[in-house]
Formats: structure tokens, sequence, C-alpha cells
């Protein structure tokens, strides 16, 4: 075997999960197997002053006599940075070095261009976690240790900071433990750790103990403890392990200074401020069923915590905006009773207009304070939630980011809730933080309701509006974000910088702020200590934590700017962001892990890692060029000779398939017998299949939806689209420019050779005729079919396309390189079987024609054997409108 270039690029938050898995990856083997023992799982958590440095270290042995593939898994915080990682090999130490992405490219780049084997290790992500993921080939009756490094600044939310830590070991392990030791200056308040798995026998396995600044959680239960029954092989190890703290509070602030660098806590105890709060709710017909209940019960519970000195209303949109109040209502008792009976009522409907209700929100706030109707001292705030992207009114996103940012002017703080995997979540995020807020995933599950009451509970309670945190200008440098719109109970606001005068005998910090009921003004002193005496107090944990920490917090500011930032402004902070990255050892999304290993007879492999960045692509390390990528949109389509692509939100990726048949072949692509209806395509090859020669490539040349409701048939060829409904014929062509809205049926043919249509509040659907020059010697036109809003369907759906509508999970191990440095192959686990994939590209017509519309996806061979149910001759059908 070859060398393999490995490259990994992460991104994290504090939680502390951590799943070590060991695969045995074979022609025969998809499951774990006893050849393989993990021998030992050791999770080691030092914290000091809520800066944690964790180490996750696995040993595994190879029994067999033959060598055997090891997967190191782990579910990493997606606020963390990894610091390190190393594999170490009968005694023999493989570390991971961190260098620029574009380096790690090159890197891996040169390995395939010399016939060497490269591979990326892909981050995915869940919800609070991303996946690290690598393998190693282990020798017979050798020992593998992996060992894994990464930081990450607790942050304090509802006045307590939480470690989650994700136990998942899918094995009996021998020597299994969690060990964290806490140290805070300011000494701990209170100390717990819960997870669901422990039982009355592993009850006592779990020590919690604190005194003063010192604080320790271990867990380390034996091997017949984690035996989920009595002579049971399989683990009750499997869950949540939550680790939650607080510290004394004295005084609102606490100063402390290591080594140069200062961090300044600042959390004070004070009177609520009235928030006045706008709720822009989408209540599109993407928004129907358990989505829209959701909502609904999430404000009503809202309504139920909402304090009566507050001010709201609620502005629904959909094709049209809908004001509930024509001025904000404070939370009385009578004005809630009414809000609750007007949120029950919420019914979805009609298309996304974002635009003209975020504009609607900011003009009453700007009229409740311009006529005084809101509290003078009072925080103003907009919180939008929805689950798709804009498509009707102002529907482009940057003219929308524009026309908020111009109308608030620095005012109000918006919020921005995307629901689902349907939403541009880079969108949503800018839009948040061009107006000093937030962006926030609510995750479709069966908890969202908890999750958007979760939300709101972090941002129920202002204590403290317009923020200003000022140190001695010339005594200090780069300092991390010090102005601040508002301050929550139960939060806490960070700062840290570097100290440049050496001579200080005293470092001040003065806090100036509006309160609920007047201005605080508040100063801090703090005696600098000679370094012994701070190295001693210190030694603890590690000296040098405050200048990690500082590092840390200035790197993922200067990476939230880069996101609304002009273009040149965004390369000075990416410069500065990626010096302090490489400086202090951090995978960001500037940066990647290699990793060198070994491999059979004597070769090594190289491997590049890379961070996940939510609403972004993740592949950075496969050098398809950059400007060939278009943005993730979430859209299932099926265009030229036919190549079928699944958009998969989950992950921020693409799976792709090709169906190789004979021209006229009928291939059903969507069935949905509850709701009645079909779509089916017709093959055409090249000119060649007229001359008896023979053509691989074959396309769609007729399309057929059937909407056995509304008694309605329509035909859509490179010639013409007919509409048949009942005894109505009508047609078209092309070069019309039509539009029909009547009888639930929506449709619209562009000059840019797209045909939209959709049935009522249902999914919309695109087809796109491709015209070839009539005068080519083999092409022909062809249409293209994409898929929008597919969560519309019922759960029933099928079809080539349609089985793919309500999600497909999957997971990607072992990438290599192939002889085209373009295309790595991986091995996919999907239904339980392992299959072959290649990562490639297929162009999104939507958005154009060009190279700039390229889509990352991996291809599943074999006319998308093993990923499709059953066989693709199962979906052959024998009339362009059969529907069962």
């Amino acid at each position: 075997m070859d060398p393999l270039l490995l490259v990994y690029s992460l991104s994290f938050c504090l939680l502390w999960p951590v799943k070590s898995d060991v695969l045995i990856q074979g022609p025969q083997n998809s499951q774990p197997v006893n050849d393989i023992e993990i021998y030992s799982i050791d999770i080691s958590s030092l914290v000091t002053s809520r800066f944690a440095h964790n180490v996750i270290t696995s040993k595994a042995v190879n029994h067999a006599n033959v060598s055997k593939e090891a997967i190191f898994d782990v579910d990493l915080p997606k606020t963390a940075f990894i610091t390190n990682f190393t594999m170490t090999i009968d005694g023999e130490s493989y570390p991971g070095v961190i260098k620029e992405k574009e380096v790690a490219r090159k890197q891996y780049e040169t390995a395939v261009s010399r016939g060497q084997s490269a591979g990326i290790v892909r981050a995915s992500s869940g919800r609070k976690t991303e996946k690290f993921t690598v393998s190693v080939n282990v020798a017979a009756k050798s020992i593998v240790t992996f060992e894994l490094v990464y930081e990450e600044l607790l942050k304090r939310q509802l006045g307590k900071y939480e470690m989650f830590l994700k136990v998942q070991p899918k094995t009996l392990v021998k020597h299994f433990q969690i060990e964290v030791d806490i140290y805070e200056p300011q000494g701990i308040s209170f100390l717990d750790a819960q997870a669901p798995f422990i039982t009355n026998d592993l009850l006592p396995t779990m020590k919690k103990t604190f005194s003063g600044k010192k604080g320790n959680v271990s867990f380390k239960p034996l091997l017949d403890q984690q035996r989920s029954c009595s002579n049971c092989d399989t683990t009750v190890l499997d869950g949540d392990f939550t680790v939650t703290y607080d510290i004394n509070r004295e005084t609102p602030g606490n100063i402390q200074i290591v080594n140069g660098y200062f961090v300044h806590f600042f959390a004070p105890k004070l009177d609520f401020v009235p928030k006045n709060v706008i709720y822009v709710i989408d209540r599109s017909s993407s928004m129907s069923g358990q989505k829209m209940e959701q909502t609904r019960q999430a404000l009503l519970k809202i309504l139920d915590d909402t304090a009566e000195h507050d001010y709201f209303n609620f502005i629904l949109f959909d094709t049209r905006i809908e004001v509930w109040r024509n001025q904000l209502v404070k939370a009385t008792p009578e004005n809630l009773s009414a809000a609750r009976r007007y949120v029950s009522g919420i019914q979805e409907q009609g298309a996304t207009n974002i635009n003209d209700p975020l504009l609607k929100a900011v003009e009453l706030l700007n009229k409740a304070h311009n006529l005084k109707e809101v509290p003078e001292r009072s925080v103003s705030l907009i919180i939008l939630l929805t689950d798709g992207q804009a498509n009707t009114g102002e529907s482009n996103p940057s003219r929308i980011q524009e026309n908020a940012k111009l109308a608030i002017q620095g005012k109000y703080t918006l919020y921005s809730l995307g629901f689902g995997y349907g939403v541009d979540y880079a969108f949503l995020e800018k839009l948040a933080l061009e107006n000093s807020g937030i962006a926030r995933r609510i995750y479709e599950d069966s908890d969202a309701v908890l999750q958007l009451q979760g939300f709101y509970n972090e941002i129920a309670n202002p204590t403290l509006v317009d923020i200003e945190m000022k140190y001695l200008e010339n005594a200090t440098s780069n300092v991390t974000q010090n102005n601040f719109k508002q301050y929550f109970d139960g939060s806490e606001i960070v700062v840290a910088g570097q100290i440049t005068d050496n001579n200080l005998n005293y470092f001040t910090a003065d806090v100036k702020a509006e309160g609920a009921d007047k201005s605080l003004n508040y100063s801090e002193n703090v005696q600098l200590q000679k370094e012994d005496s701070v190295s001693r107090e210190q030694a603890y944990i590690f000296g040098d934590f405050i200048e990690r920490l500082w590092a840390y917090l200035t790197i993922q500011q200067l990476l939230e700017k880069r996101v609304y930032a002009g273009p040149q402004e965004k390369e000075n902070l990416k410069a500065q962001a990626l010096e302090l990255s490489l400086k202090f050892k951090f995978v960001t999304p500037l940066t990647s892990m290699v990793v060198t290993k070994p491999e059979e007879e004597e070769k090594e492999q190289t491997i590049v890692a890379d961070k996940f960045v939510d609403g972004q692509s993740t592949d950075f390390a496969i050098p398809v060029p950059a400007q060939h990528i278009s943005s993730f949109v979430p859209r299932n389509w099926v265009d030229s000779d036919p190549h079928f692509v699944i958009s998969v939100p989950r992950k921020n990726d693409a799976l792709c398939f090709n169906i190789q048949e004979q021209p006229g072949v009928i291939l059903n692509l969507i069935e949905d017998q509850e709701l009645g209806i079909a779509v089916n395509g017709e093959l055409i090859g090249d000119k060649t299949t007229e001359n008896n020669l023979i053509s691989l490539k074959t396309y769609f040349g007729r399309l057929g939806v059937v909407n056995k409701a509304m008694n309605l048939e329509i035909e859509v060829t490179t010639e013409t689209i007919t509409i048949l409904k009942g005894n109505n014929r009508t047609t078209f062509s092309w070069s019309d420019k039509a539009s029909i809205n009547s009888d639930g049926l929506n449709l619209e043919i562009d000059e840019d050779k797209q045909l939209k249509f959709s049935f009522g509040e249902g999914a919309t659907f695109v087809i796109i005729l491709h015209k070839v020059w009539k005068g080519h010697s083999v092409r022909r036109d062809f249409l293209g079919f994409y898929t929008l809003d597919d969560d519309k369907f019922s759960k029933g759906v099928h079809g080539l396309l349609g089985q793919f509508f309500h999600g497909i999970d999957y997971e990607i191990y072992n990438i290599h390189a192939t002889s085209d440095p373009n295309k790595p192959d991986a091995t996919m686990k999907v239904k339980d079987k392992l299959i072959t994939v290649t990562r490639g590209t297929q162009r999104d017509y939507m958005n154009g024609s060009t190279d700039d519309n390229k889509v990352p996806c991996w291809f599943v061979h074999f006319n998308g054997e093993g990923l499709i149910d059953g066989s693709h001759t199962d979906y052959i059908v024998e009339d362009i409108f059969k529907i069962a």
C-alpha cells in the first residue's frame, strides 16, 4: 500500500463528547469484531478559569494473525479547537503537524503527483458535536495508541458552565475512565455530574468533590459494571455525561493575570431591564405539519414566561405579512391571553418573504421608541424564525442583509433562528452578526420546542445595555471585544488582552453600562503579583492558560467578523486569525493538521484533517478549485446524462449516482401515493443512436407529472409543455412566457427556459430545457428536473429521487487517493452495507451553466447500487403518467 496523505480541519462547543469506535474495514466485515480490542479509553480534562484542556487517549490491540484496520472515531464540541493528534504504533509515535490549509492542500497534491496515496479526514457535524475520524492499519499482534488534544473556553449559560461528554464506546473496555479537574480562583459554588446510563451498580464509580478553588469529577467503571446485563458482552455506557458547575462571585468582575496576559470575567447580578421583542415568524407552507405545531407550542410557552414589564408583538409572514397589533403591547394578563389565542390560530400558507417583515419589525420598534410607547431604559430585540429561503418579494440574500442593516442602524439586536436544514444558514448568520445578534439552528426533531424555549431562556432577562469595558490604554494591547450590546442574567462577559507595561503595579478595569433604573460605573484594581507566586498558584493546571485563552477568544472573534466583512477587511482578518492559529497550534477553519502514518510494506500515509463549519462545504482539502464550487443549497435533482444528485443538509454535502438504461425506458422519479403525485421521465439517446451506433449517454427527453387529486397531468418535452386537466388541454411552447395561477396550479415559464410549477402549498418543481445547437452531430436537446421544499411530501414518498426527500444517513471512512487527484475513493457505510464511493462534482444548472456552479458529492457506482432501495430496474414503469 502506498503512502497516504490525511488532512483535517475541525470546529467545536463545550460538551465533551467522546465516541471511540474501532471498526474492521474489509469486504466481508461491516461490524466491529473481536480481532481488535479497545483496551483502554482515558478522558482527562483540566479546567482552569473556564479554559479547558482535554486529552482523549485510546489504546487498541490487534489480536489477529493478520493486519487489521482500526478506526479512531471521536465526537468533539463544535466550539473547540484541536491542538494535537498523535498515533503511537509499537512504541513509534506519529505526531500531527498543523499547517496553513493551502500548504496542506499542496502537500496532498504533491503526494498524489508522486503516485503516493493521499486522503482526507472528513469532519461531519451533529447538534453539539462534530466528528473526528481517522483509520490506521495495525499489524498482527500489535498495539496502537491514539491521543487527541483539544481546548475550549467554557461558556456560562443560565447560571452555570456545562461540559458535555458523549460516552459511546460500543463495546466493553477493560480500562475506562473520565477524570475532570477544575481550578477556579474565585472558588467553586457547586459541582454536579450526571449521565442517563448511571445505574445503581455504576453509582459508586462516579465521584464528585469540590472544596474552595478545586473540584474533581471521576468515573471509572470496571469491566463487569459496564455490562448491560449480567452475562452480556454489550455495554451500558451509551449517553451524555454532563458536568456542570458555577463559581462564587463576591464582586461583579474578576481579573486574572498570568505571564503578561489578562482575562476579565464580568457577571453582575442586577435587576432585569424590560425588553421589547418582535417575533417575526415564518408561516409559509414549508412550515406545515410538525414544524408549525412545535412553533406554536414554543411560542405559547414563551408567552407563559414573559415578564409583565416586557413589551411584545408578532409579525407572521408568507407571501404577505400580517402584524398582530399596530404597536407593541405590554405583557399584561389580558394581552398575553389574546396573544395565546392568536398564536394557537397560526396556519401555514404561501411562499417565503423575509425582507418585508424584517423592515416592518424595525418600523414598529422605531415608532415605539419615538412615541415613547416602550420604556426608555429597555432592550429591543427582533427574533426571526424561518425554515427556508426567501423566494418571493426581495429574494436576493445580499440585498435583504443590506436592507436590514440600513434599517436597524445598530439600534436593535436581531436573532436568526433557522428551523431544519432547508435554511441558508450562512445568510442567517451574517444577517444576525451584522446586527449584534447570533444565529442558531433549530434541529427538526421531537425536542424542537425545548430548543426554541431554551434559546428564549438565554435572552429572557437582560440586566445591562450598552456595556463598555475600558483598560489602561498605554499599558495594554490586542484586547478582545470590549463593547457589548446587552448582558443577560446567567451569562458572562469575557475580555482578554496583553499587558505591555512591565512596570505596572496595579491593573485597572473600568466598566460603564446602563441598568434598569440607573447608569453603572464599576472599577476594579488588581495588584500584579510576582511571577513566582503566580506560577505556584497556577501549577495545579498549566501556566500559560490565559495566553492560550486570549488566542482562542481572538481567533473566534476574528473568524466571526469575517462573516460580514468586506473583501479587503476579510483578507486582513484571515491573515491575523491564520497567524494565531499557526502560532498556538489550533486546527481552525484556516488550518489543517497533517499526520504521517505507517502503512504496509514499510511505506507511509500522509493524512490531512479539516474543521467543519456550519453552512459551508467541509471538503476544503479535496483539490477541486474553489471557484468551481457553488455554495451548498439543499435541493435534489436529475440532469444531464442522467446524473442524480441528492442533497444531505445534515452533513452540508451531497450524494450522486447515474442510471444507465436504453433510450425509450421510462423511470419513476417520484411517487407519493398518499398525495397522489408522481413524476416519471423517458430517456432519449444521442443522435448516434439513430444511426445504430452505440452510445453510453442518455438524457431525459420527456417528463410526465400527474396529480390524481387535481385530475391533472402535465407532459413536458423539449418542444412543448402540455397541461391536461379533465377534458381541457393547454399547450405552450418553451418560447412562450406563460404564467398560470388558478385551481391550485401555480406555473410559470421564464425567458431562461425554466418551467417552475407547484400544486397549491406543496413542493415546487423546476424543469430546465437544455438547448443544443441544431447542427450538432451528436448532442440533442434534453431536460433537467429539480425539486424544492421536499419536506412537503408524505413520509411514504418513493422513487429514484423521492426516497431521499426525508433524509439519508451514512458515514465516510478510509478516504484515499486515486490516479485522479480530484477524485479520491472512500468507503461509505450506508443501510448496514459498505460500498466504495468516489469524490467528484456535478453541475447545478439552476444557478447557471458555468463551472462556478459545481456541487461536490460522493458518487455511488453501478446505478446507485447499495444506496437506492432495491435495483434500478425496480423503478422502470410502462407509462409516462404511471402512478399506483
